[in-house]
């Protein structure tokens, strides 16, 4: 009976605690579309900086996207192509081409990674050094390959930036989710990175907590200058957390939901989700087996106790145990009206919570047989 009480009404105490005292995270709050930021009197400079390896099916959209732009000031766009071997840059110079803006796109060809440099980052650092020296931005957008724009979307993100005086504006791109395999995980994922990184914590001036997300980035280039640049998170596989908790100490930063940035690669079954996360989970716990093991028992206590005491305990402790299972499902709500999924899928957060614990184990198991922080045939993580 003791034990039955222990693993009921612990459980509840935690969801408690996560609901109403970690920043009111599942709210799904802070978005662009909640407030309209004024225009700036005058508009700053920008340069986009795609780093891109292997993005032949879907760099024309992107780099159309970023070329349709209805931003009122000076904007380049600098595609660094990391020795894709598909045929990235010819597809990015024809979609240029088409919107007849071939001389607002500059394509490097990047060159070979130097030790310690995580491959992203690099070709992310070519592209800061050649638009610094060619046009001095006063911002720079560090947006992924993969990532689809809407026309206003740079013009608010700057206007956004400008008023609160940032030096970090970051949107969390609306990620795929049309499957059931998308439906079943991607709304979680966004979830759960919000429960360890409450938006509204990121967004606090006075708190330390800090993350972005690095499909959507605007950063103030001196204040990155002074900061550290890119080489201060050279070796980060989690570049977006990493370069916020660069950033933060330097100015206020910002990070919200959005429908203007969206991903355009869908995700083709469980294990693209898996592979998504397995690249980076591990190193969210800084490697460490210890860490590994109390995360898996942690996630085992939070999201599997409840439902398997819902079902074998009887008295209080089963009725704690629904009214925790319960307090789950309604806690994803928002997450799953953002992302437009059936509300049912609440009751399956246990589940979703086994299935990344799984993948967060498969994460480190990769990072053992020398293929952590795998992506388009790199190993990069390391200790």
């Amino acid at each position: 009976m003791m034990v039955e009480m222990l693993f009921a009404f612990l459980p509840l105490g935690i969801w408690l605690v996560l609901v109403f005292l970690r920043g009111n995270f599942w709210l799904a709050q802070e978005r662009d579309d909640a407030d309209a930021p004024p225009a700036p009197a005058i508009w700053p400079s920008i340069v986009a900086i795609v780093p891109a390896r292997n993005e032949a099916d879907v760099i024309a959209h992107s780099i159309g996207s970023l070329l349709a732009q209805d931003y009122p000031g000076a904007f380049h766009i600098v595609l660094v192509d990391d020795q894709s071997s598909d045929g990235t840059a010819d597809a990015a110079r024809a979609a240029a081409h088409a919107q007849n803006a071939g001389d607002r796109l500059t394509i490097l060809s990047g060159g070979e990674r130097p030790p310690g440099w995580v491959g992203k980052l690099w070709a992310v650092r070519q592209g800061i050094t050649h638009a610094t020296k060619k046009h001095a931005p006063d911002y720079l957008l560090l947006t992924d390959a993969d990532i689809g724009h809407t026309p206003d979307n740079l013009r608010l993100l700057v206007s956004r930036a400008v008023a609160g005086n940032l030096v970090l504006t970051s949107l969390m791109a609306r990620l795929h989710c049309k499957s059931r395999s998308e439906q079943f995980l991607i709304p979680a994922f966004v979830y759960f990175f919000a429960m360890l990184f409450p938006f509204s914590w990121v967004n606090d001036r006075v708190r330390k907590t800090a993350a972005a997300a690095g499909g959507c980035m605007l950063v103030h280039r001196v204040a990155l200058e002074e900061a550290g640049h890119i080489d201060a998170i050279k070796s980060a596989i989690i570049d977006d957390c990493a370069l916020a908790a660069l950033m933060k100490p330097v100015g206020p930063i910002w990070l919200g939901l959005t429908n203007r940035a969206v991903s355009l690669r869908p995700y083709d079954g469980l294990g693209e989700i898996r592979r998504m996360v397995a690249r980076s989970a591990y190193a969210q716990l800084s490697y460490s087996p210890l860490k590994l093991v109390g995360t898996l028992g942690g996630l085992a206590l939070v999201y599997l106790a409840p439902p398997i005491m819902a079902i074998a305990a009887d008295g209080p402790a089963r009725f704690a145990a629904v009214f925790t299972w319960a307090l789950m499902a309604l806690s994803l709500q928002p997450m799953l009206r953002f992302y437009r999924a059936s509300p049912f899928w609440g009751l399956a957060l246990p589940l979703m919570g086994a299935f990344y614990a799984g993948f967060t184990l498969d994460s480190a198991i990769q990072f053992w047989r020398g293929r952590g922080g795998m992506w388009k045939g790199r190993a990069q993580a390391h200790i």
